[in-house]
């Protein structure tokens, strides 16, 4: 093990880091990779750290749809108070299920390098949307997604579909839904890109805020974490998610509302692109941004606010 001197005290089998997380193969396969990632920076072996997986509201009650039961919290709040209490020391999520405000506490500021943005579109009867016929139910706990599909489909049944992807793709088969999506960074990371039929391009379906990105939660008063931390953060993962995060929380984004945004940097510039929907998909209200990478979250707050001046009040509901 090298020693490091910022760093009083790395880790050891005997004072392992504890890294919580869901217990789904994905949130696991996620878990691993941080812990992957802090091993290789500071040549460590992996019985220093340990793994915790912390049963969440949101993987408990399969029968509800999200915006029934409490939205984008579910997936974080259990394991968050355990980073809290101090039973954890890091918490590794999936960027796309939290929600745009940490607990007083706590902060997010190390994300690992994004992964691929766009949806999948997965059956096991058709190619792609367009190849759906007339009426075929697609499955999709997804607001956006739902709301994009009608958009475009408004033919289509659209019913409920949620767990992880093993259960998504169980329903499938025994026959819930004609189709689905997943996203295509949760598939690649479980080695299941074959279960994808087709990737759809994100000028063709938006992905949602922060799709593709895993972020690691701390204490913020954890030095020692911050520092370990801060080897392993992917700056341009930072920049584009400062933006699609700031640009969320303007609209107040939570599982109960259809938003879609992508942030894509060239240089020193970053290029945003947002839309809102009405839940049912009979209208769309889409713009973009362009300016420095370094002003992604004022970039983000202007386009938020560009969207809300030209949607009516009654927009959301």
């Amino acid at each position: 093990m090298t020693s490091d001197l910022n760093i009083p005290a790395l880790p050891t089998p005997d004072r392992p880091l504890k890294i919580g997380t869901r217990g789904s193969p994905l949130a696991l396969w996620q878990a691993h990779e941080v812990r992957r990632c802090l091993m290789a920076a500071f040549d460590l072996p992996e019985a220093a750290f340990e793994t915790v997986v912390i049963k969440v509201t949101g993987d408990q009650i399969q029968d509800k749809a999200l915006r029934e039961i409490g939205g984008k919290g579910l997936f974080t709040r259990e394991i968050e108070d355990a980073l809290l209490s101090g039973e954890i020391d890091i918490a590794v999520h999936s960027m796309k299920d939290m929600p745009t405000l940490q607990p007083e506490g706590l902060i997010l500021d190390c994300y690992l390098a994004r992964a691929d943005v766009r949806d999948a579109f997965v059956s096991h009867k058709y190619a792609s949307i367009a190849e759906l016929p007339q009426g075929a139910v697609v499955g999709s706990s997804s607001l956006r997604r739902r709301a994009q599909l009608a958009q475009v489909r408004p033919d289509l049944q659209l019913v409920e579909f949620r767990g992880n992807v093993q259960t998504r793709m169980r329903k499938l088969e025994e026959g819930v839904a004609d189709a689905t999506f997943l996203a295509m960074a949760g598939l690649a990371r479980l080695g299941m890109q074959d279960v994808a039929r087709s990737a759809i391009s994100p000028e063709d379906m938006l992905p949602a805020v922060a799709q593709g990105a895993i972020g690691v939660e701390r204490r913020l008063d954890d030095a020692r974490v911050a520092a370990m931390l801060s080897r392993i953060h992917d700056a341009p993962t930072g920049l584009q998610l400062a933006a699609e995060r700031a640009f969320l929380l303007r609209l107040d984004g939570s599982c109960q509302t259809p938003i879609a945004g992508l942030a894509v940097l060239a240089g020193e510039s970053l290029h945003l692109r947002g839309e809102i929907l009405r839940p049912d998909g009979s209208e769309v209200i889409r713009d973009e941004i362009t300016g420095p990478a370094s002003q992604g979250a004022s970039l983000g707050e202007t386009l938020a606010q560009r969207l809300l001046a030209r949607a009516p009040a009654d927009f959301f509901a």
